[in-house]
């Protein structure tokens, strides 16, 4: 994952990013290690990166990818880094270095008189780990139906890229240092949730709020997840790691493509935590409701906007963008289109702008009519020349809604401009000489 200043990692400026992943071993040599893997590892780096590897030989090999390392007499000794992403069973000497799998069988965890449905330890290497960490939560998961298109689709409860980038975060991502040794990596299943939480807050300059963020990176342990760059999952081709620097947007681009609400982070003072919950934002009921809205040319990111809105209260453009996977530019846009048609209403501006369905969409099971707002503007017009925000003032819409309808009303020529510089801030607009009035339920054309 990524990092927080003014935390406990506050520390970080002064004294450089930790390594305890470079750490060596007392007592642990190549023995210790899974023999393919460490081949596999190799013949890879040599493939990959041939500047750095192709002439060495296999000693020097893994001294230049840190799995070997000095210890204080200068001998040759297992990192932890390299012990945890190729060791044959590193719990050996780290006993809590693992993954722990709980599905509790209620929403409010475990009861007296319940047994959990699934209680397993995942032990082994890094890739091992999150092999069978996967198969576990997909034994405990179910199928539910989402719609797509005309049809219905049968999908897992949760996509398995975003447990995959999820599980792989919060092992690689994990403090190592000797007081957090002996806490576990910790998911916990519910019917309504899961939770992955890991030993250690998030690290580096980065915050909660730029999670997902392009360009946007840190990482606690470096060398261990640039040797799980070139370590494959067991059974596959694909590398622990391959996803570094862009996992939290696969992970976010996964739910999305699923219809699914986003993760909530939580950034504790000694964990880190992903929730997933477990609903689909765009069930058959939530697409009826939008399609219900009247509005055509909306896109599926403000589809997923108003079907949060529906089940929480609030969105901001940071909350948007983690949703959607938009970028923040294009994020602004749509939610301001989103407020020009009043299916959702505006409180403060710019970074403090806050977002909510407008009152006439509030109620879940209800909808009124879409607005029409010609001849609202018309009256206001009369026989007078105005401009824009003496438009709004006059019918109470908010600026957006105005520019928006003016923006139909000029194309059906039932108003028209005076002047040419439609940039102006000081543009007006007037009844059309040919066309006073219009039928007032005539097409949208935007």
């Amino acid at each position: 994952m990524v990092g927080r200043l003014g935390r406990p990692n506050a520390r970080w400026g002064a004294r450089g990013r930790p390594r305890e992943d470079e750490q060596p071993v007392r007592g642990i040599g190549l023995d210790q290690l899974d023999a393919i893997g460490v081949d596999a590892l190799i013949a890879r780096l040599r493939t990959t990166r041939p500047y750095a590897f192709k002439d060495l030989n296999r000693i020097a090999a893994l001294r230049r990818a840190k799995v070997l390392v000095p210890d204080e007499h200068g001998e040759d000794m297992v990192s932890l880094g390299g012990l945890l992403a190729l060791g044959s069973y590193p719990q050996e000497h780290f006993p809590q270095l693992m993954v722990t799998f709980v599905h509790y069988p209620t929403e409010s965890g475990p009861q007296a008189s319940e047994r959990f449905l699934d209680n397993v330890t995942l032990e082994g290497s890094i890739p091992v780990m999150v092999r069978d960490t996967l198969a576990a939560i997909r034994r405990n998961m179910s199928r539910r139906a989402i719609i797509e298109g005309a049809g219905r689709q049968d999908v897992w409860e949760y996509p398995e890229t975003a447990l995959r980038e999820a599980v792989v975060n919060a092992l690689v991502h994990r403090d190592l240092s000797s007081g957090a040794r002996g806490t576990q990596v910790q998911i916990e299943m519910y019917p309504d949730r899961l939770i992955i939480r890991n030993p250690g807050v998030l690290f580096g300059p980065v915050t909660v709020d730029d999670l997902g963020e392009e360009g946007i990176s840190s990482a606690r342990n470096a060398t261990l997840i640039k040797i799980l760059e070139d370590v494959s999952l067991p059974g596959e081709t694909r590398t622990v790691c391959e996803n570094r620097g862009s996992g939290i947007r696969a992970m976010l681009g996964s739910l999305l493509a699923a219809g699914m609400s986003p993760p909530q982070f939580n950034d504790k003072i000694s964990s880190f935590a992903v929730t997933f919950p477990n609903h689909t934002l765009l069930s058959e009921e939530t697409i009826a409701w939008i399609t219900a809205l009247g509005e055509k040319g909306l896109t599926d990111s403000q589809c997923i906007a108003l079907a949060l809105l529906r089940e929480e209260e609030i969105l901001d453009n940071r909350a948007y963008r983690s949703a959607t996977g938009v970028d923040s530019r294009v994020a602004t846009t749509e939610l301001q289109d989103l407020v020009a048609r009043e299916l959702i209403a505006q409180t403060g501006t710019r970074r403090w702008a806050i977002y909510r369905l407008s009152p006439r969409h509030t109620m879940p099971k209800e909808l009124s009519p879409r607005a029409d707002r010609r001849s609202e503007l018309l009256e206001a017009l009369g026989k007078e020349t105005l401009s824009r925000a003496e438009l709004s003032a006059r019918t109470g819409l908010n600026d957006q809604s105005v520019r928006r309808w003016l923006k139909i009303m000029r194309e059906e020529r039932t108003i028209e401009v005076v002047g040419d510089n439609l940039r102006s801030m000081h543009v007006r607009y007037r009844r059309a000489r040919q066309a006073l009035l219009f039928p007032p339920e005539g097409p949208e054309r935007i």
